[in-house]
């Protein structure tokens, strides 16, 4: 295996060659990047680092084409691109995943909730059952999905910290459905529900007024790899992710949410305030983000609508009287929210 590995990584093309800040900053000019203050820039090269900062002007950058009549992007940067336009939309970014964790931390402990009530009520230890879980997950392999999920969850029991679980360890007890649930992630609760029998799952989407079993099966893991993005700081502002299914409901009708639109940040937060607002009636978070769509940095090549929304920006009117435009037909959304 040694050998193995030894000749795949001669056969491999040299990595780039390490560059000191102030190299960096000249290959930046020398590409048409305008630099207002070079101090500053170099200094945010040094606290950020250039592969990281490089995907917020890689849109920037002129789309030509080869001999073949293939697009590409060149290292030659659209006219007007500054260095001080592709820090403001890192940090522009960083705000953004810090809104969309506030959101998914509140859909998460949630969510968590509703799982551990609705199976703790047959049984506290439920979570251990195959009895709650459809066939499928039981039989698809050595070990299945069920059993690869549980060993997991019991490395996280066994590495937690929680005093609640901590407690129940030490006294020898066993741990109840809704103090376990204390341990899981966003994935492990988005593998959990999607592993259920359709009857449970029935149970819990009635519990969030959604009306179709792998609607919420989609959305949890939308919502998971956009929280694992958040969480690992990674760019969000122009990330696609797999289309999800949008209701067919007045609430979801008036945001228009088009095909490429299901596949960018814009589903997402239609999604995540649809829950919010669920959960919390009152709540101003869709505010923030329209908030916050307004402030985006105006860098060429770097357009509203790489996260799903129209050119001319968040589209404040959809969202009727959560962003002060009144509704032609408030009580069918608001009873939406209700129950």
């Amino acid at each position: 295996r040694a050998f193995y590995c030894q000749k795949h990584v001669t056969s491999m093309i040299a990595a780039k060659p390490h560059k000191e800040y102030s190299e960096q900053l000249e290959i930046l000019l020398s590409r048409g990047m305008v630099i207002r203050d070079c101090k500053r820039a170099m200094r945010k090269l040094s606290q950020v680092g250039y592969y990281r900062l490089s995907g917020f002007w890689y849109t920037s950058r002129v789309i030509r084409c080869n001999d073949e009549g293939l697009s590409f992007r060149s290292d030659e940067f659209l006219p007007g691109t500054t260095f001080e336009q592709a820090y403001d939309l890192y940090l522009f970014d960083k705000k953004l995943r810090m809104l969309m964790m506030d959101a998914l931390e509140r859909i998460e402990i949630h969510i968590r909730s509703v799982i551990a009530h609705e199976l703790g009520r047959y049984d506290p230890l439920a979570y251990r059952k195959e009895s709650y879980i459809n066939q499928r997950y039981l039989n698809d392999g050595k070990p299945s999905t069920f059993t690869k999920w549980q060993k997991k969850l019991d490395k996280k029991l066994e590495d937690s910290r929680d005093e609640c679980i901590l407690w129940h360890l030490n006294q020898g007890k066993e741990i109840p459905f809704w103090v376990v649930v204390e341990a899981w992630d966003f994935g492990q609760m988005s593998k959990y529900y999607a592993m259920l029998n359709g009857g449970i799952q029935a149970k819990i989407i009635k519990r969030l007024n959604i009306d179709n079993k792998q609607t919420l099966t989609k959305w949890l893991q939308c919502l998971n790899l956009l929280r694992n993005r958040c969480a690992h700081h990674s760019r969000i502002w122009n990330r696609k992710h797999a289309g999800i299914p949008i209701p067919n409901t007045t609430f979801f009708n008036s945001l228009r949410i088009d095909a490429p639109a299901s596949e960018r940040l814009y589903s997402a937060i239609c999604v995540i305030w649809y829950l919010v607002k669920m959960i919390g009636p009152n709540s101003t978070w869709i505010r923030q983000v329209a908030d916050l769509f307004d402030k985006k940095p105006n860098m060429p090549g770097c357009s509203y609508s790489s996260m799903g929304v129209p050119k001319s920006g968040f589209p404040r009117e959809r969202f009727g009287e959560s962003l002060g435009f009144v509704c032609a037909d408030n009580d069918s959304v608001e009873q939406e929210f209700e129950g």
